[in-house]
């Protein structure tokens, strides 16, 4: 069955704001572990959607959201097993299956906010430095409002505060994956994009004022 390019991306947006709105509300009225543990499924259903409505339609965006994918894993490994980059921290139970410490769904996450950030961005009539500069800033800011729920979800601790150079080391990886995206002009569908981001930044901003 052949869809609609408007019809996917109506139906998509829908599903993300569902699931995302229903978790904000089941977890608000007292649900909070049963949405957590179906925090997997959430993530693979939104990787599905942007696979299906961005999309990633040939061989260079496909090879660089596998680069993308091991560059977050490598990063994320050499924090979790090493506290280097990062600082010090350990993955909690909620983010799925695990590689030597680090959810694959934590790749696919890195990946996923790069591709769509930098959709995001594309229109602005500014120099590409600042563009990118702009989208790894976006991306820092969603890992921000994930860093204050994060312990409490029992996605990830770190040992004491969560150090500056987290956002640091964040943004310099968000930087360079905005580099290869400009490199070899990968562009994708921005309204999803923005649905998937901003759902997400409400997702945890919602929970950063509203504890639970």
């Amino acid at each position: 069955m052949t869809f609609q390019p408007q019809f996917r991306l109506w139906f998509a947006a829908f599903l993300i704001w569902l699931f995302n709105i229903s978790a904000i509300i089941g977890m608000t009225i007292g649900h909070k572990e049963w949405f957590l543990v179906k925090t997997p499924l959430n993530l693979l259903i939104n990787l599905s959607l942007f696979f299906w409505v961005f999309s990633i339609n040939d061989i260079k965006k496909a090879l660089l959201f596998l680069l993308f994918f091991a560059m977050g894993m490598f990063a994320e490994w050499l924090g979790v097993n090493y506290g280097i980059l990062f600082g010090e921290y350990v993955y909690g139970e909620n983010l799925g299956p695990k590689l030597d410490g680090v959810p694959l769904l934590i790749g696919c996450f890195w990946a996923l906010l790069a591709f769509t950030t930098a959709a995001i961005v594309s229109p602005l009539k500014v120099s590409i430095y600042i563009k990118m500069a702009f989208a790894a800033g976006l991306m820092v800011l969603l890992d921000y409002f994930m860093e204050q729920n994060a312990p409490n979800f029992d996605f990830w601790t770190f040992e004491g505060h969560v150090p500056l150079k987290n956002y640091i080391t964040w943004f310099v990886i968000g930087f360079l994956m905005q580099v290869f995206l400009w490199k070899f002009k990968i562009s994708g569908n921005r309204a999803i994009s923005m649905h998937l981001y901003g759902a997400q930044l409400l997702f945890f901003i919602y929970f950063f004022l509203v504890r639970v």
